[in-house]
């Protein structure tokens, strides 16, 4: 969002500009916590929470000022979390859920403080009863404003709710399985850690290709050939390093920084690579939110 909030306002839209400033910087870490526990993973959560924000400044100068914004946004990420879902090859599991019948048998809610348990468990269910936990038991909608956030009514809602808490209960504990990563895929990311961690600036080069993007998560997005990346990290100040290692299942570079306790992972950069080099490069450093949101992390 660093492109968006740059941007200059004047006139009639200032004010409404700067409510949304305000809401989004208090809502943000919630907006993420949602949208990592929808798509499966702290990263792909993150992409889906900038798409959001950037499709709501978008359409900002049609919001209904009569309405509080957080539901508004909610609405909008709950969409983008379903449409990457089903980019990702669960569109029929979706559709399931949408046409299963509104029987609801009697389940107990939750208990108080279950919310943050749940919350990493619900990645084995359809979108919908995904969606429907969340809200309820984690974010704590009521009925009516979960129907209207994802296009349902509120039998529709019982039904999901029931469906998705009956089998979180029958499955407590569901660990996230790895994504299996191609030995060329490794072999590559060891590299970049490897000469990242000498400050190797021009053997890192040699491992991107020409064209590729950079973005730096609320920041910088654009050709890496442009960014002064390389030499921002250069000029940090304490003690930090790279690692390889794994977040939410998925192979990574790890940001380490030193305390008085010893190393400990800050944040995460994702590569992808296409033809035996980098094409692209996305780094959260500047997300906080990011790190203390996953599920699983782990050093190779």
């Amino acid at each position: 969002m660093g492109n968006v909030i740059d941007m200059n306002v004047s006139g009639p839209f200032e004010a409404r500009y700067l409510a949304f400033l305000e809401t989004i910087t208090n809502l943000r870490p919630s907006l993420h916590r949602y949208c990592a526990r929808m798509t499966g993973s702290v990263l792909d959560g993150e992409d889906v929470v900038q798409e959001t924000l950037f499709e709501a400044y978008r359409n900002l100068d049609t919001y209904d000022e009569s309405r509080p914004l957080s539901p508004w946004l909610f609405g909008i990420a709950h969409h983008r979390s379903v449409d990457f879902l089903r980019r990702r090859g669960v569109r029929e599991e979706a559709e399931a859920a949408n046409t299963a019948p509104d029987f609801v048998l009697p389940v107990d809610p939750p208990g108080a403080g279950l919310g943050r348990a749940v919350e990493h468990l619900v990645t084995c269910l359809p979108p919908k009863e995904r969606a429907c936990v969340l809200l309820k038991d984690v974010f704590d909608y009521t009925l009516e404003e979960i129907a209207e956030l994802v296009d349902s009514t509120v039998g529709g809602v019982k039904a999901a709710l029931n469906r998705g808490r009956s089998k979180l209960a029958q499955d407590p504990k569901r660990p996230v399985p790895p994504r299996t990563a191609n030995p060329d895929f490794m072999k590559l990311l060891n590299l970049y850690v490897d000469r990242f961690n000498r400050r190797d600036w021009d053997g890192l080069r040699e491992l991107i290709r020409a064209d590729a993007r950079l973005r730096v998560a609320d920041g910088f997005a654009g050709p890496m050939a442009d960014s002064p990346y390389f030499g921002n990290y250069d000029r940090l100040a304490g003690s930090w390093r790279l690692a390889a290692g794994q977040v939410d299942g998925e192979s990574v570079v790890v940001s380490l920084w030193k305390d008085e306790a010893g190393w400990k992972p800050q944040s995460f950069v994702r590569l992808e690579i296409s033809d035996g080099r980098i094409v692209r490069i996305v780094d959260y450093s500047h997300c906080p939110w990011v790190y203390p949101a996953a599920s699983q992390v782990g050093l190779e």
